[in-house]
């Protein structure tokens, strides 16, 4: 066993090699970032369904409400797109085009030859100029998959980017700005790096009239973060040097699950800025949102970011574009923006960063059988309200359900109001006519849930008028065995029979309530949501349900 001294020695390294990693997070705290949105084109990238106009005027709106200036607002090709459409509107409406951007490529073209057309004005450029849009991103590739570089050399390369850079100026716009996007830089670095170092010394050497305002790059998700943040050092000691003071924007794909950590590695490396939509959703598995990366520089103490942008609002905005691109919540999982990114999870300790409290939204306690008893009964109260039930003594009783429920493979959840509830009630509670009416006032989502329990609540709506030839939605304990128990219980008199009505009645009015049998059968499809048919619904319910909350009812 180590001496105390040699376990005092490995602190002190411990502590010294930690402080020397965490210390390229600090120019993190004071970096004025610039994002470059790109919810708009990223979003409908590789999706099922792409973006009619309205859902464009819909995206647009919830970019502008977290303050982004700069957005890309179309990519511009031979074909007429929604995009040429909308940037009529988008124009015609009298929005700012200052901080609106396109994509144009370099070139109409390569053909077989791979030697760019260096003649005519690209497709992109043009109907820019007729939508009265001056701000370009210009797609450039440096690597030998498009161009054959022995027929036409870097220096061509450079003198047809400066071309359609003054053509911009004189065409476009005086005030014109333009980013040079190396969209294959990837693919470059590896064996021509000094492509893109002649690249970024030539463009830094440009006349300030005609200069880019910096270089954008993107990478697929392959290379590991240092790779990527390497990029960037070098890319901005060759601006340093030239004293170019322009942006570096990078942007990242996921793909084996480094994208938003090489985002920020080349941050710390020298990019100053993203351009990213603000949700993951894009080509094949995503890219790094803008969402994620500025709560990410938040956490770490950037106070400027908070200043420039309505970052309280980032998490809905980030949520409502996932809803419109794909019609669908984000996934539950999803940091920062998923259903659970704000669970209290192990205990009720929050995080020195509380994305909840910085979003200004409540922090659901996620119940499982890691949770503590305050955990649940803090879900309990926040369900339901105050009841005098909700107790330290209930709470663990429903703790041992939930590991009994494990060891004898019964897999449940514990989170919805019914799944709470019923297992509240297994553990020796009594429902609530509070508990009842919040569940009943939940609606069953899933379609096919809403018919089965539609076809049971047509069999108690027959027994209902049979009673008193009116409904008033309630059964006499009579009507409802001969509804619905007959078939698990013996007979209406005995005692078993009397304890699980009991069992149901929560307001003890000696009647069955919808609302009181509903809370059982929306629990049950909640559970066992590939239920085959009504009659199945029914008997999860009675078996595992009523029948195992009787019992425990009389312990």
């Amino acid at each position: 066993m180590a001496c105390a001294e040699e376990i005092q020695a490995l602190v002190k390294s411990y502590r010294g090699d930690l402080e020397k990693d965490m210390a390229k997070y600090a120019c993190l705290r004071d970096l004025d970032i610039f994002v470059l949105d790109n919810s708009l084109r990223e979003s409908t990238v590789g999706q099922l369904r792409g973006h009619t106009l309205e859902s464009k005027w819909d995206l647009y709106n919830e970019v502008k409400k977290c303050n982004y200036k700069d957005i890309i607002v179309a990519s511009f090709s031979h074909m007429t797109r929604v995009d040429d459409v909308w940037m009529k509107q988008l124009v015609d409406s009298g929005a700012d085009r200052t901080g609106l951007w396109a994509f144009s490529e370099i070139t109409e073209g390569a053909g077989a030859s791979k030697v760019p057309d260096t003649e005519t004005v690209p497709v992109g450029l043009r109907k820019m100029k007729d939508a009265g849009l001056w701000n370009v991103i210009l797609e450039v590739d440096l690597s030998d998959v498009i161009y054959d570089f022995n027929k036409f050399p870097m220096e061509k390369m450079l003198q047809l980017i400066k071309k359609w850079l003054v053509w911009c100026h004189t065409n476009l716009h005086k005030d014109s700005k333009v980013f040079i996007n190396v969209r294959d830089l990837a693919e470059t670095m590896p064996d021509h790096p000094d492509r893109m170092f002649m690249t970024v010394d030539f463009l830094a050497k440009l006349p300030a009239d005609i200069r880019p305002c910096g270089i954008m790059y993107e990478e697929m998700g392959k290379m590991m973060p240092e790779e990527c943040g390497g990029w960037a050092k070098h890319i901005r000691k060759i601006m340093n040097n030239n004293e170019w003071k322009a942006k570096l924007l990078v942007h990242v794909h996921e793909k084996y699950g480094y994208c938003d950590a090489t985002v920020l590695q080349c941050l710390v490396d020298g990019a100053d800025g993203i351009w990213a939509s603000l949700c993951i959703e894009g080509a094949a598995m995503g890219a790094s949102s803008s969402t994620v990366i500025l709560i990410n520089l938040i956490r770490m103490g950037n106070k400027k970011v908070l200043k420039k942008f309505n970052c309280s609002y980032l998490r809905k905005a980030a949520i409502k574009i996932t809803q419109i691109t794909t019609g669908i919540d984000p996934h539950i999982k999803q940091p920062i923006y998923g259903a659970r990114a704000l669970d209290f999870v192990f205990n009720l300790t929050k995080d020195e960063f509380d994305l909840a409290t910085f979003f200004g939204e409540h922090a659901p306690v996620r119940i499982t059988t890691l949770s503590s008893p305050e955990m649940i009964l803090k879900r309990m109260t926040y369900l339901f309200g105050q009841d005098p039930q909700f107790t330290v003594e209930i709470a663990r009783n429903m703790k041992e359900k939930m590991l009994e429920d494990l060891k004898s493979n019964r897999k449940e959840e514990y989170m919805s109001e019914s799944g709470l509830a019923i297992l509240f009630d297994r553990a020796g509670g009594k429902l609530s006519e509070k508990m009842r009416d919040v569940i009943a006032q939940k609606k069953e989502q899933d379609p096919y849930h809403q018919r089965l329990i539609a076809e049971i609540r047509k069999t108690w709506n027959c027994w209902d008028l049979n009673e008193e030839g009116k409904r008033d939605n309630m059964l006499q304990y009579d009507s409802f065995y001969n509804g619905f128990m007959a078939p698990y219980f013996g007979c209406y008199r005995c005692s078993d029979t009397k304890r699980a009505l009991k069992a149901i009645d929560m307001d003890a009015d000696g009647q069955v309530d919808w609302t009181e049998f509903c809370v059982y059968l929306k629990w049950a499809v909640a559970q066992y949501p590939n239920v085959k048919n009504s009659e199945e619904l029914l008997e999860i319910a009675f078996r595992k349900g009523i029948i195992p909350a009787m019992r425990d009812g009389t312990k």
